[in-house]
């Protein structure tokens, strides 16, 4: 069955409210609609975890479900130490103890992403794991940087793309994946299952007289 592809006039439905999500699509040009999918994510413990992929598909299905008969995309993203999900800290103290956990070692972030056809038929899923080294964090360092307010909101307690660049020594794999979508991974599935015709998109007459 042939689909719309993704257009200003057919966007793709994002089932998620996160910024850096909505910000990352934005950077490359796909244009979208944010709907929130209102599917818990503390669903997945540290002693019993639910894939991320899972997860994904339970939030674009949630959001398809109120009408959108575009292209949809969930994602989720967890941080993984060893055999231990880490999620977003409650409180400062939390926080102080997911970061002095991470202090000096790798950990894996995987985010897991399910696009669905106009119809609401699975279309996509795949998880894409990168890996982070963190330095050795001395306490002073961990407790300045959770009094900017950075880490809450965020699984593992830091946020790459922000302050939380400083304690990141190295990563291996996608660095849009620890943000929160692995865009290189997204616009091949995109262009595989027929959502694009090419990439990057033709840009507006607006954009190429460098407005908005």
């Amino acid at each position: 069955m042939n689909f719309s592809t993704i257009s200003k006039d057919f966007p793709l439905i994002l089932a998620s409210s996160s910024p850096r999500r909505k910000e990352l699509l934005g950077q490359i040009g796909i244009p979208f609609r944010p709907r929130s999918s209102n599917i818990d994510e503390n669903m997945s413990t540290a002693t019993s975890p639910i894939s991320p992929r899972v997860l994904a598909v339970k939030k674009a299905k949630a959001v398809y479900s109120e009408g959108h008969k575009n292209w949809v995309l969930g994602a989720d993203t967890v941080v993984v130490l060893g055999k231990t999900l880490i999620g977003k800290p409650k409180d400062f103290e939390e926080a102080k103890a997911t970061l002095s956990t991470l202090s000096g070692k790798e950990h894996k972030v995987i985010t897991g992403f399910c696009l669905l056809d106009p119809t609401g038929e699975k279309a996509h899923t795949e998880e894409i794991t990168t890996f982070v080294k963190v330095k050795k964090m001395t306490e002073q360092e961990i407790r300045a940087y959770i009094a900017t307010g950075e880490p809450f909101g965020k699984a593992g307690s830091y946020a790459i793309q922000g302050i939380g660049a400083f304690m990141v020594e190295s990563i291996t794999g996608s660095y849009s994946n620890v943000v929160g979508l692995p865009l290189c991974a997204l616009i091949k599935a995109l262009r595989r299952i027929g959502a694009l015709d090419a990439f990057p998109m033709r840009p507006t007459a607006q954009s190429v007289n460098g407005k908005r």
